[in-house]
């Protein structure tokens, strides 16, 4: 089992930067990927970002050259950097990983103003 906790969602206006991190309740050691999913209003949860253990990051093309996804092993934390936003990326953002089980934290919100 793993605990997932969000933060870092606010309100911004578009062009702004946001990070957003999800702190864990223990080590990455069997984590094999992790990601960041968002969901808007009235549409379907997405994928945003991921990284799978010894592979490279993924991206939705629409964030592709915006936003940064990292984690920092030591801190048992997972980010997303995110820059010019955009006001479609205003949404709940979710992170996600996975061992043997599939692990989700409650969400931050992310509200962008044009």
């Amino acid at each position: 089992q793993v605990q997932l906790v969000e933060s870092g969602g606010g309100l911004v206006q578009a062009g702004g930067s946001l990070r957003l991190s999800c702190a864990a309740s223990r080590s990455f050691f069997s984590i094999i990927s992790m990601g960041w999913y968002r969901q808007a209003p009235g549409k379907q949860r997405e994928l945003v970002a991921s990284i799978t253990t010894g592979g490279p990051p993924v991206y939705a093309d629409s964030v592709k050259g915006r936003f940064t996804i990292s984690r920092d092993n030591a801190k048992k934390t997972m980010y997303l950097q995110m820059s010019n936003l955009k006001p479609e990326d205003t949404a709940v953002y979710y992170c996600q990983m996975r061992d043997y089980g599939t692990y989700w934290g409650q969400g931050t919100q992310v509200t962008v103003s044009s």
